[in-house]
């Protein structure tokens, strides 16, 4: 079984940063993509950002300058540092793999448990 545990979540104000982490564990052949997701009250569910295996990033264009996305291979994590937080930013960020599990397996999508992210003064 492949889990994805997100971490680094929490309270902070205005204008401050966090630096979110997602473990993958479990049986992994490759993990192909590696995406930051996030769901407010009230809203769909939207893609925050993205990174490949050969490190190509991609961000959602109200985020783009504030936050980075990177990977480390080698221990199959990825991190989302956030800065310049904004309210608008308060959300359950969600970690999300597409993976395979073994050599001839298919490709296949997981997902984190989520970690609450809120922006407040």
């Amino acid at each position: 079984q492949v889990q994805l545990v997100e971490s680094g979540g929490g309270l902070v104000q205005p204008g401050g940063s966090l630096r979110l982490s997602c473990a993958a564990s479990g049986s992994i052949f490759s993990i192909n993509v590696m995406n930051w997701y996030r769901q407010a009250p009230g809203k769909q569910r939207e893609l925050v950002a993205a990174i490949t295996s050969d490190n190509i990033a991609n961000y959602q264009h109200s985020v783009k300058g504030r936050f980075t996305i990177s990977r480390d291979n080698a221990k199959n994590t990825v991190y989302l540092q956030m800065n310049s937080l904004k309210p608008e930013d308060t959300a359950v960020y969600y970690c999300h793999a597409i993976l395979v599990t073994s050599s001839v397996s298919p490709e296949y999508s997981y997902w984190g448990q989520g970690t609450q992210v809120t922006v407040s003064s």
